[in-house]
């Protein structure tokens, strides 16, 4: 067991100098070798062969042992990394070949607990048959690492555990003597002096406490700020209430016509108005007083009076009102006939679309046999290439032994050549500390002469440079204490005539504001009057020509449309679901029609209640 356990313990001294990043493993090899030349024969083909396996299969060994440090051996060392990765790739790919009694041998002369902890985790099937199996299958060949490397493994895993079993009862063995042998503390008694009796204290007297007031009936009475709260939240749910009645009462509003709409406004709306706001509405009810009294004076002075012309007026509106609701009804058809024509040109997309995508397939079954024919050559061309680089790595040893003899004397030289630089550098950097010490003792020699500290200033002295107002600094002081006293005085004056302007231009919004009120009630009077003359005589909407052949056409695009849908085949039970889109498209026509005909209700109705009077008043 020594003998097989001197020659692991050689192959992991050499594999723990191993760096992948940095050395060549085929250079490693030949390095090592070199300084294995002291063993047997024997041991140094045993040591190079298992370290060369172990450098090929690095990166399959290192998949086992990093899952091994994750999940068992999480309390084992990191040194024992390289001896794992050994244990790994004996029992991989060396079993068959050494035996399973030599491989017993190897095992025992290691450390016992390490290897029953590695050897149950590593021969564990379920481990085997699942992780291990992808992960080894991700660097080779599935087929290749289940025939050669997992089945075996699965061969003698009877034979492990009975090897397991037998290393944890070794250990057990081992570590009960170690127990026996130990000696046991026995505690002794401490010799304390016993303590003597403490004598009982006289009891202190009872304070009288005086007697505390009662609670005051106060602490169990609603405070009133809760009863307020209280009365607000059911004043505000019962406006919610009422507001979510009116919403529900009056939805879809937005479909009704503005003359439907402006009944169901508030009768007051606070607006809260600024002073330009204020200043201006006064302005143009000052402007329409001053034009209702040039009117009155011109009717004193016997002008005419205008109601022919008013009711000319009135013919124009309304047959400016049927004009407008002849545009609207133009625009409605005109969607509409969109919408069909859409409808018309989506069918004969669809059928360009079935007839491009028979191209597009049988262009791409073309490409799939193009491609076919390029992957082939390309295989082709790739084992080829295999072929070369196997046969051009034959003559890579001796080159790369000639580079790496020319690349030590290379470096040998380039040593000596900074050796001199070393010195030379050497000698600057002691000439340079130097002349820095001296420069150091000059400083210090000046910094210890005696100066003179300080100067005497007289403030009420003038400076005498010839300059025109020159005075002290004590007569400066007191000019600019009085400068700024006169300048408080100032700013003081100024606050007190901001604040009268302010005083008078707030009384004066405040008569705006009374003028304003007046006038806005006036303007709802006459608006209240003017809009029940208007319920008096609704009008009706009349028919135009522009109508009657937009509507001519919507039938003609109808029928072109569902001789389209019988050519393009499409059944009856895709046709009674329609599309989304579709069904959005067909219930927008609905609802259009629908608020078309609530117009024309509320048109001949009239409405009910004076909503611009009361818009009027709300501005």
């Amino acid at each position: 067991m020594a003998y097989y356990g001197k020659c692991l313990e050689a192959v992991i001294e050499q594999l723990d100098k191993f760096t992948p990043k940095r050395d060549n493993p085929e250079q490693f090899l030949e390095a090592a070798a070199t300084s294995l030349q002291a063993l047997s024969p024997r041991k140094q083909g045993f040591v190079l062969e298992v370290l060369s396996g172990c450098l090929e299969y690095r990166k399959l060994l290192t998949v086992v042992v990093d899952a091994f440090y994750a999940q068992d051996g999480r309390l084992c060392l990191r040194v024992d990394r390289s001896r794992f990765k050994v244990i790994c790739y004996l029992a991989t790919f060396l079993l068959e070949e050494l035996g399973f009694q030599l491989f017993c041998d190897i095992i025992k002369s290691q450390p016992v607990d390490k290897m029953c902890k590695f050897l149950r985790f590593f021969f564990n099937p379920l481990h085997l048959c699942s992780w291990i199996k992808d992960e080894w299958s991700l660097i080779y060949e599935p087929a290749h690492v289940k025939e050669n490397w997992i089945d075996p493994l699965i061969r003698w895993q009877p034979e492990v555990q009975e090897l397991i079993s037998h290393l944890e009862g070794a250990s057990v063995s081992q570590s009960s003597p170690l127990k026996t042998k130990a000696k046991v503390t026995e505690p002794k008694e401490f010799n304390l002096t016993a303590p003597k009796p403490r004598t009982i204290p006289a009891p202190e007297p009872v304070p009288v406490v005086a007697k505390p007031r009662p609670v005051p009936q106060s602490t169990y009475r609603t405070p009133k700020e809760q009863q307020q709260l209280e009365t607000v939240k059911r004043y505000n749910r019962r406006k919610a209430e009422e507001l979510l009645l009116r919403a529900n009462v009056e939805e879809l509003r937005c479909a009704m016509p503005r003359s439907c709409r402006e009944p169901t406004q508030p009768d007051s709306v606070l607006v809260k108005l600024n002073t330009t706001a204020i200043l201006r509405e006064g302005a143009l009810y000052q402007r329409q007083v001053e034009q209702e009294l040039q009117r009155v004076d011109k009717l004193v002075d016997g002008a005419g009076d205008f109601s022919e012309f008013l009711e000319w007026q009135k013919k124009m509106q309304a047959k400016d009102r049927e004009e407008q609701l002849a545009a609207g009804e133009c625009r409605r058809l005109q969607g509409k006939l969109s919408h069909e024509e859409a409808v018309l040109a989506r069918q004969s997309l669809v059928q360009e679309n079935k007839q491009k995508a028979e191209q597009q397939k049988e262009q791409m079954a073309k490409l799939m046999l193009q491609h076919a024919k390029r992957r082939l050559q390309e295989d082709r061309s790739r084992k080829e290439l295999v072929e070369q680089v196997i046969e051009g790595q034959k003559n890579v040893k001796a080159a790369q032994a000639k580079l790496v003899k020319g690349r030590r004397q290379t470096v040998q030289e380039v040593i000596e050549a900074s050796r001199g630089l070393l010195q030379r550098r050497a000698q600057e950097a002691q000439e340079e500390q130097r002349r820095r010490c001296e420069l150091i003792s000059q400083l210090r020699a000046l910094e210890t002469q005696p100066t003179r500290k300080g100067k005497l200033v007289d403030l009420t002295q003038i400076p005498s440079y010839g300059l025109e107002g020159e005075m002290s600094i004590v007569e400066l002081r007191e000019r600019l204490a009085l400068l700024k006293e006169n300048r408080r005085r100032e700013e003081e004056e100024k606050r007190d005539q901001i604040i009268q302007g302010k005083r008078t231009k707030s009384q004066e919004l405040q008569d705006t504001l009374e003028q304003i009120s007046l006038c806005r009630a006036a303007m709802g009077r006459s608006a209240a009057l003017r809009w029940e003359e208007k319920k008096a005589a609704p009008a009706a909407p009349t028919q135009d020509e522009r109508v009657q052949q937009l509507r001519r056409r919507i039938s003609e695009r109808a029928a072109e449309r569902s001789k389209q849908a019988a050519l393009l085949h499409v059944s009856a039970p895709r046709a009674a679901r329609p599309k989304p889109r579709a069904q959005l498209e067909t219930q927008h026509w609905l609802e259009q029609e629908r608020s078309r005909e609530r117009r024309l209700r509320a048109l001949q109705q009239g409405g009910s209640g004076p909503g611009p009077a009361r818009r009027l008043e709300a501005a």
